[in-house]
């Protein structure tokens, strides 16, 4: 059954039933001085609830100075390692270290007096007037930021109460896990409201052309000010808004943003479906235009050194329609509870296997499956009570530890049982060989069981593989009732973010049960009958599908023990990857009748990306191929991606892979395909045999994906083709066991069999 079908009946049922020490803080650091506009959207649809107007501004602090090197910006295509793109830029355009105010300004007319003081005086506590259609607009902003000496970056995120509203029952989103954070997501879309934007008026850059968006005139211009160097993006309009007053402007990033880094937005050139300029607000104008008001001035530093770095990149500022800054989350701040519970778990196991008891040991359940093992292993419990759906993070020690601390990290509360299966196939029965071990992934919100699918069952028997699998925790079946509930209430969204991590810390456990000397190996399902291994626990690999490639990613970061891993139909960041997806859908039936209108809807799901960092392969993509984390080693990866996904779209996929540096297949689509769209676009090509990372995108046949943010919904869901067909899994045969990146689609483009 597809997933989005599985999903779709599940959730039915379930209804039914109820840098900062390589960094120099520049400029003024503003603390009470900003007066904002309407902290929610002013439609009457709209079913948020604002804080209350005042005259008392939020925090700020301005970062424009050069420091560490990124993997991210360039002014070309990246080549083909991580780290290579910022070695491309052909401008320097990194600011300087300061940008004093400027001293020549000018008294705004009469009318413009009146408009500014009507936007301060509506303005509500605490947000950002830059944009003025909602109140964390232009998002993500270090308007949203405040000094903190005990960060990476010098920052802490400081979003006010209320500033993202609340949902129908009034509940405003609890924003305290977010301010954990030391600056926004790496992969976080960038949004701004422009009223009667026209897309092909305004030329904004497309998907289909990422190149034009590094050009000397691209109206979209994303600058990472620690290297100087432009990102490449596009820009779309929010597909599924339905009132223009409610629609978002949305930028996406094609590669994850340096952690730790600065980054400067501009929009220039905005133009209504008439091609008429589009006039900015009238608080930007006055940073823009040097117009002198008090409780605007304190900002006026961070402005100027905005404006400084746009000018030495090409950008005028008289052009600029908008422009703003922010600051991305460090590493340590991304992955330090990740990698805490990780060290943790490790260090009280030891270089042994986890406690187990198996419950079932089964012959032939399935065709090509000779037994099936069943059992549990006992994991350290880093969540509050039983560490089921809902829990969070444990912050409370006997020792008496804070909670409340903002930098606390997970400690430990107990042990939980976790599931397993494994499936020892018929051919590995019947060979001499000790069988491979691959760690499987599951699909969105699925269930171990998934390895008994026939295109894992084949696999198996092809290649001699063993597969084991257990839960994705966070984002499996048990988790359907807590993720339809998080919709409901954004606030609860941490639940989601902690039992992901809680997750892969039981996968790494269930790496060591499968290889540890006194693990599944000592059961005597695992030996022949002359006591000969029939399992070779000297290598660990993974091979995941869908949400299973999305998290694989994450796995793969922070794993000590797999080596080579498989990413079917996968993708980073979800706030590119829902709307575009026919499974959110589905969830969309409890998430639009709670937060009614769209603008705040886009804003909620961007506002989650800063915590799913935390939990999915976004947050750790930096990590796989090159710069590993601290006791874990670079991995070797191949991505197989399929043409026309309705799930996930290969547009997040090929982020993931501009992100790791692979190289990929070519030709990259068969001619007459992909609508002249450059889907390799900043990857090198894949010369075979290779001994490095790779990306192939699989064609079957179905249509290509919208331009817009829509779901695919003509032709068929080729998302299950990839892993179906036989030449796929010769190549991953080959990556995987010997080592080696074939070549299985000859001078073409990679096709793939119709699974159907």
């Amino acid at each position: 059954m597809p997933e989005w079908l599985r999903v779709e009946r599940i959730l039915g049922e379930q209804m039914n039933t109820s840098s900062r020490a390589r960094r120099s803080i520049a400029g003024l650091l503003l603390v009470g001085s900003m007066l904002g506009a309407a902290c929610s959207s002013d439609s009457k649809s709209a079913a948020t609830t604002s804080p209350s107007s005042s005259t008392a501004p939020p925090t700020t602090a301005a970062d424009t100075t050069a420091a560490t090197d990124g993997p991210v910006a360039t002014d070309t295509a990246p080549t083909d390692t991580a780290t290579a793109a910022s070695d491309t830029a052909t401008t320097d355009t990194t600011p300087a270290e300061t940008a004093p105010p400027d001293s020549s300004l000018t008294e705004p007319d009469t009318a413009t007096a009146a408009e500014l003081s009507t936007a301060i005086g509506a303005s509500a506590i605490g947000c950002d007037p830059l944009d003025g259609k909602a109140c964390l607009l232009p998002f993500p902003s270090n308007a949203y930021t405040q000094p903190d000496a005990a960060t990476d970056t010098g920052l802490r995120v400081a979003m006010p109460e209320g500033a993202a509203g609340a949902n129908d029952k009034a509940v405003t989103i609890d924003l305290t896990e977010w301010n954990r954070n030391d600056g926004f997501s790496p992969n976080s879309s960038l949004m701004a409201y422009v009223p009667g934007i026209d897309v092909t008026q305004s030329k904004l850059p497309s998907w289909k052309d990422l190149q034009s968006s590094l050009a000397d005139e691209a109206t979209v211009v994303l600058i990472d000010t620690d290297t100087g160097k432009r990102v490449p993006l596009w820009a779309e309009l929010d597909a599924k808004a339905t009132d223009p007053a409610d629609q978002a402007t949305i930028i996406h990033p094609a590669i994850a943003l340096a952690e730790g880094h600065h980054f400067v937005v501009a929009l220039r050139g905005m133009k209504d479906s008439s091609g008429t300029d589009i006039e900015p607000g009238v608080v930007f104008r006055a940073y823009r235009d040097r117009l002198s008001s008090d409780p605007l001035d304190a900002r006026r530093p961070t402005m100027e050194a905005t404006f400084a770095s746009l000018s030495k990149a090409g950008v005028d500022r008289d052009s600029l329609y908008l422009a703003w800054d922010f600051t991305v989350a460090s590493e340590r701040n991304l992955s330090e509870r990740m990698l805490s519970i990780r060290d943790q778990a490790l260090q009280a196991l030891g270089d042994s296997a986890p406690k187990f008891a198996v419950t079932s040991v089964t012959a032939g359940t399935d065709d090509n499956i000779a037994q099936q093992i069943v059992g549990t292993f006992t994991v350290p419990n880093f969540l509050t009570g039983d560490g089921s759906p809902g829990n969070r993070f444990n912050y409370t020690s006997a020792g008496g530890d804070d909670p409340d601390n903002l930098d606390a990290l997970p400690v430990q509360n107990g042990t939980v049982q976790v599931g397993f299966v494994c499936n020892i196939s018929t051919a590995t029965e019947a060979a001499t060989d000790p069988a491979h071990l691959v760690e499987y992934g599951h699909g969105l919100l699925g269930e171990e069981t998934e390895i008994d699918a026939g295109n894992v069952r084949a696999f198996a028997n092809e290649s001699n593989v063993v597969f084991c699998a257990t839960k994705w925790a966070g984002m499996s079946a048990d988790d359907v009732p807590n993720a339809a509930a998080t919709l409901g209430e954004i606030s609860n969204f941490p639940t989601v973010a902690d039992r992901l991590q809680q997750g892969v810390l039981n996968q790494i456990y269930l790496g060591r049960l499968m290889t540890r000397e006194d693990g599944l190996s000592t059961l005597d399902v695992f030996r022949r009958a002359d006591g000969a291994p029939l399992i070779d626990t000297s290598h660990l690999d993974y091979d995941g599908n869908s949400q299973g490639g999305i998290m694989g990613i994450m796995l793969a970061a922070v794993s000590p023990d797999i080596e080579r891993a498989v990413f079917g139909v996968p993708g980073i960041n979800y706030s590119l990857l829902l709307p575009r997806s026919v499974d959110f859908a589905k969830y969309e039936a409890v998430f639009e009748p709670a937060y009614p209108n769209d603008l705040d809807r886009m804003i909620d799901v961007n506002l989650l990306q800063m915590l799913w960092d935390r939990g999915e392969g976004g947050g750790y993509a930096q990590h796989v191929t090159a710069n590993p984390y601290e006791g874990t080693k670079a991995k070797t990866v191949l991505l197989d991606v399929a043409f026309g996904d309705w799930q996930v779209s290969e547009l997040a996929g090929m982020v993931a892979a501009r992100t790791m540096g692979v190289t990929i297949n070519e030709p990259v689509t068969a001619p007459g395909r992909s609508d002249d769209a450059d889907l390799g676009w900043g990857l090198q090509p894949t010369v075979y045999p290779s001994t490095g990372s790779g990306v192939s995108i699989w064609d079957s046949g179905s249509d290509p994906i919208p331009l817009e943010a829509l779901p695919p919904s003509t032709g068929r869901d080729p998302h299950e083709d990839p892993r179906a067909d036989p030449d796929v899994r010769k190549q991953k045969a080959a990556f995987l066991f010997e080592d080696m990146l074939i070549n299985v689609c000859g001078d073409a483009a990679c096709t793939a069999d119709n699974s159907d």
